[in-house]
């Protein structure tokens, strides 16, 4: 077979439990319940780092973010294996999201369409992407915090606010029906390389309010807080939950004190996000197909992390909550795989990076700490995956409580570790799924909690001896 096309679609802050075919019915996802009943979906994909650009440049490296020295938004980086990619052949176009620094980083590509966060206020606050362009030329100025600041109850909104400019003007529909537009007027590309990123459903929640008002009348599930978890997180996170009670992060400001009313308003609010930026998968679908990418490509998606949403009283992410590290995984190559298919597996979600090396035939990098999985896709059934995942987060403008905080996971337990502090996060995630009973301090978990923080140590070692011939500069 040839090379395949390799169209890699990748959304903002997407939970994993986001999609109906994948077991959560109160979503309306039909374009990406194709995609999931016609592919293979990895069930346990977890992201490196706990925040947008750490996880993209870990994604597109194939190294950790201790390694990469990328460790938190606004820091630089220049290379990835897209180069190897362009080096090859491929055609290689980013439409939308990629949050590399600077913005307009070329990373291999042949041509970039930028569109960053909604709400850009600290780094690159005035950078002007195509959707600020396209909105400056029909006059508009797009909704953004300083506007949202002046609404009589933006502190009680929770970032969750409707749209009101026209429809086509939402940032995730420019950057669909972007897509779109090059797919359907470039010629034919052969190989193609397309990544297209969704600004949403990272906040503001703005979705367009007709696609909200279906999740406000319905019944959305939502885990329980107790102020027994909340006095057991350890120091850090309390300080992260004072934090963000303060200070508005992507015109969110969450109280220490909500209603049941408010959290349900917030989900609705970015899950109808999710079913508009589904819309626009359909679509892109749909151009793929009719415009010769149809057959022999692969298409894939995913996410960058996820969001709390208020569960465990955490707004966004910085945690190292399931809500945050796992996101959902789905690749969709119907001459390729047979669909309908999940692997329960642990994976990196940076492993799919040499993956795709091997689909377009590309040598992979000995050095990298990323794996290949595509045993994943053509033998599902016998993938056993990683024995354990890692994830990793600076103190940066948000987390300001520690200096690092680290994750590792196994099929049954995580263990969350502060750097130079005494406290932790151990859950049986058998036993607590929903990791509302933190075992730290429980002494029949002595056992489970030395195993993980053994194995961080022996990571950390590991990790800096296979990567000690990689050169900073790469960065």
């Amino acid at each position: 077979m040839t090379r395949p096309n390799i169209i890699l679609i990748i959304t903002d802050q997407q939970r994993y439990d986001t999609i109906a075919a994948l077991g959560f019915p109160h979503v309306d996802t039909p374009n990406l319940d194709r995609l999931v009943r016609e592919g293979v979906s990895l069930e346990q994909c977890h992201v490196s780092a706990a925040s947008c650009a750490a996880a993209r440049a870990s994604l597109f490296k194939g190294h950790y973010p201790h390694t990469t020295g990328i460790l938190k938004n606004a820091d630089r980086w220049r290379r990835s294996w897209i180069e190897s990619l362009n080096d090859a052949g491929y055609y290689c176009v980013n439409i939308g999201k990629m949050h590399t620094w600077p913005y307009v980083t070329e990373l291999g590509f042949h041509e970039r369409f930028v569109v960053e966060n909604k709400d850009r206020y600290l780094e690159g606050r005035y950078f002007f992407d195509e959707w600020d362009k396209a909105l400056r030329f029909r006059g508009l100025i797009k909704q953004q915090r300083e506007l949202y600041r002046k609404l009589p109850d933006y502190r009680q909104s929770l970032g969750a606010f409707d749209w009101e400019l026209p429809e086509d003007t939402h940032p995730d529909f420019f950057v669909g029906d972007m897509a779109k537009w090059w797919i359907e007027s470039t010629p034919k590309k052969d190989p193609l390389f397309l990544q297209i990123g969704f600004p949403g459903p990272h906040p503001p929640y703005d979705p367009i309010r007709r696609y909200a008002d279906p999740y406000l009348n319905k019944d959305l599930p939502l885990i329980p807080v107790t102020p027994e978890e909340l006095e057991r997180q350890p120091p850090a996170l309390q300080e992260l939950r004072v934090h963000n009670s303060e200070i508005d992060h992507d015109s969110v400001i969450m109280p220490l004190q909500i209603t049941e009313q408010q959290r349900h308003r917030q989900r609705a609010y970015y899950l109808a996000n999710v079913t508009m930026i589904d819309q626009k998968v359909g679509e892109i679908m749909e151009s793929l197909e009719a415009n010769g990418y149809g057959d022999n490509s692969i298409v894939i998606f995913t996410s960058d992390h996820g969001d709390c949403l208020t569960d465990h009283g955490q707004s966004q992410k910085w945690t190292m909550y399931e809500q945050i590290t796992r996101v959902p995984m789905i690749v969709w190559a119907p001459e390729r795989f047979n669909g309908g298919q999940s692997v329960e597996g642990l994976v990196q979600q940076m492993d799919i990076g040499p993956t795709i090396l091997r689909w377009a035939g590309v040598e992979v990098p000995d050095d990298l700490e990323a794996v290949a999985i595509n045993d994943a896709f053509e033998q599902p059934g016998e993938f056993q995956g990683r024995p354990y995942v890692y994830c990793e987060q600076v103190r940066d403008g948000v987390l300001t409580g520690c200096r690092f905080m680290t994750m590792v996971r196994n099929q049954t337990h995580k263990l969350v570790h502060f750097l130079d502090e005494p406290n932790g996060q151990l859950f049986d995630l058998v036993n607590d799924p929903d990791e509302l009973n933190d075992l730290w301090e429980d002494e029949t978990a002595t056992d489970i909690k030395s195993q993980l923080l053994d194995e961080l140590r022996e990571w950390r070692i590991r990790s800096g001896v296979h990567t000690k011939d990689w050169c900073a500069d790469y960065r």
